[in-house]
């Protein structure tokens, strides 16, 4: 069965949201990780259980109160309107606003559990040949936590392509703008096109098997390396 245009068009934009949250997610996680691993202020715990909100909230519940934040009326919205710019709800932009915050704990708790896992002594002898943090964290900590890189980035791209609940109350159901491979296969469904339904689910089962079959090939492969 050949797929129509516009569902081509939400595989399209779906592996584009992916993409950029994914890349944006390592951006942002690979700091807040390390601080976590590393820290022992107050505010840890605090922190650690707002990262890891999206792994217990609804997603319904999540999606609602960002489009309440970033719209016209919430104050993220307000502010962006008083700088000039344009709303983030029902945009490409706002999707991948929805999508970091929610896939945020997939990437954040293996990049953490691999700094946890590197332990202190690597770095403190990295410190005796007067390597500086920077250096240290470059040169000996990056590539000692390479299996939880590939990790988080396998988990916040596979679980941004599966996403629905956030992306439908933020982005809504516009063709070609918001509406994501998880979207279009509810409107199959709710248009009793159960063929089409059973194409794009079938190759959402497929790629989350492959995916989890690379995370467990690769990923253990480059943790027996790296041990």
């Amino acid at each position: 069965m050949t797929l129509a245009a516009e569902d081509l068009a939400a595989i399209t934009l779906t592996l584009k949201l992916a993409a950029v949250t994914t890349l944006l997610l390592l951006v942002i996680a690979t700091p807040l990780a390390w601080w976590l691993t590393h820290t022992h202020a107050r505010l840890r715990a605090a922190v650690t259980a707002l990262v890891s909100l999206p792994l217990v909230l609804p997603p319904t519940v999540l999606g609602f109160y960002l489009l309440v934040w970033l719209g016209p009326q919430g104050a993220v919205g307000q502010a962006m309107q008083a700088l000039g710019l344009a709303t983030l709800p029902f945009t490409f932009g706002g999707l991948v606003v929805g999508s970091v915050i929610f896939s945020l704990p997939f990437a954040v708790q293996p990049l953490a559990n691999a700094f946890a896992a590197i332990g202190t002594r690597p770095l403190e002898v990295a410190a005796t040949l007067r390597a500086s943090p920077w250096d240290r964290f470059v040169s000996v900590a990056v590539p000692l936590a390479r299996p939880g890189f590939l990790t988080a980035a396998v988990l916040a791209f596979a679980h941004t392509v599966g996403e629905f609940g956030v992306v439908l109350m933020l982005g809504g159901n516009i063709p070609g703008e918001t509406r994501v491979l998880s979207v279009a296969i509810y409107d199959h469904v709710e248009a009793l096109e159960y063929s089409s339904a059973h194409v794009l689910a079938a190759g959402l089962v497929a790629f989350s098997f492959i995916v989890l079959l690379m995370l467990g090939r690769y990923g253990g492969h480059w943790h027996r390396t790296s041990t």
